[in-house]
């Protein structure tokens, strides 16, 4: 059992349904752990995760053995919100950290919320552009226990029901128009009917308000005669054995917050090809771990893609420096101990920027 007394930070999930938040808490509080005393608060997280209970809140008017006082690291307004309540008007003593994700213009709400805490972390450099007042800039990580190349590419494809014998060019994510899943079926009826070694995977679940998109698409790769070489295999859990499987990644998002997709993939030894959306540009090496095209058309990510449909010593060298690449700089470790580091300034009353 968890013991406030010992909390130092308090890292609130008030979303039920699992999000790309949720997963970011649920990914990065175990390892934050081995450090520092951190606690969870909220519903829809594994019991395994160190968490406090609603009724365990009165005991946070104490300090926490050893500190001054708490941090509560906010992810999105209603914790926000939470902790300003808590700090100014039930004069707990708090310190209120928030990380923003959004590449969007704040509301007035919004801004206000974030006037109102002690330090502000930005997910990116494109992230960061969108914030009035100062912050720093802790880019996401990834498991690199999870996401790693496979030890037998041909037998990862035999595996999950693939011709081993074909290059494979993926898309993962949920199946609706802002992920550009129909950028990605148009780019590969372009690509695919003069490259009879390669095949192509899309993944990701389709909720009910987007199965008439989906139908469409399926609708389309049948009229091309590509039923049989553009797969739709749905939503798998676990991921990253699909990730394995790849030759080639594309992210052909219209939008995005910041998007893991394209780590995920360089971890396991496979190049991407983006659009300049979300992070990407801030994840991938243009020219040496994958393409970022400015334009998110189908033809020119088709362009961007088909040099390496047509070079294996490319393929094979991009993928290599991709992973490099993630090892050295998007360990999720480098993305805890960094959060710890915005901890330790705030405890020690330095600006975070």
């Amino acid at each position: 059992m968890t013991d406030p007394r010992q909390i130092q930070v308090v890292a609130p999930n008030f979303k039920r349904r699992l999000s790309g938040v949720t997963s970011t808490i649920v990914q990065l509080v175990p390892l934050q752990a081995r450090h520092i005393p951190i606690a969870t608060l909220g519903p829809g997280l594994p019991e395994s995760l160190p968490h406090l209970r609603l009724r365990d809140l009165p005991r946070l008017w104490k300090a926490p053995e050893g500190r001054p006082f708490r941090i509560w690291h906010a992810r999105r307004n209603v914790e926000m919100l939470a902790g300003v309540i808590m700090r100014e008007v039930l004069r707990m003593p708090l310190r209120l950290v928030f990380t923003s994700a959004s590449q969007r213009k704040h509301t007035r709400w919004t801004r206000f919320l974030i006037s109102r805490m002690d330090a502000v972390i930005a997910t990116s450099r494109r992230t960061a552009r969108y914030l009035r007042v100062p912050n720093r800039v802790v880019m996401h990580g990834i498991d690199l226990e999870r996401f790693h190349l496979p030890a037998d590419k041909a037998e990862a494809k035999r595996s999950l029901g693939l011709d081993p014998a074909m290059r494979t060019i993926g898309c993962f994510g949920r199946i609706r128009r802002q992920k550009g899943t129909d950028l990605f079926v148009e780019a590969m009826i372009a690509l695919l009917p003069d490259r009879p070694g390669w095949n192509a995977v899309i993944a990701g679940r389709t909720t009910a308000e987007h199965r008439e998109f989906l139908v469409e698409l399926e609708e389309r790769v049948d009229r091309a005669g590509l039923s049989e070489r553009i797969l739709f295999v749905g939503e798998h859990a676990p991921i990253a054995p699909w990730y394995r499987a790849l030759d080639l990644f594309i992210a052909p998002q219209r939008w995005e917050g910041f998007g893991l997709t394209p780590l995920e993939a360089m971890a396991s030894g496979v190049p991407v090809v983006a659009a300049d959306v979300g992070a990407f540009s801030e994840l991938i090496r243009d020219g040496e771990t994958g393409r970022v095209v400015a334009d998110g058309e189908a033809s020119a990510l088709a362009a961007a893609a088909s040099p390496y449909l047509d070079d294996p010593d490319l393929l094979r060298q991009s993928g290599e420096r991709a992973l490099a690449h993630v090892r050295e700089h998007f360990a999720l470790e480098r993305e805890a101990a960094a959060l710890i580091a915005v901890y330790e300034d705030v405890w020690a009353g330095r600006p975070v920027a």
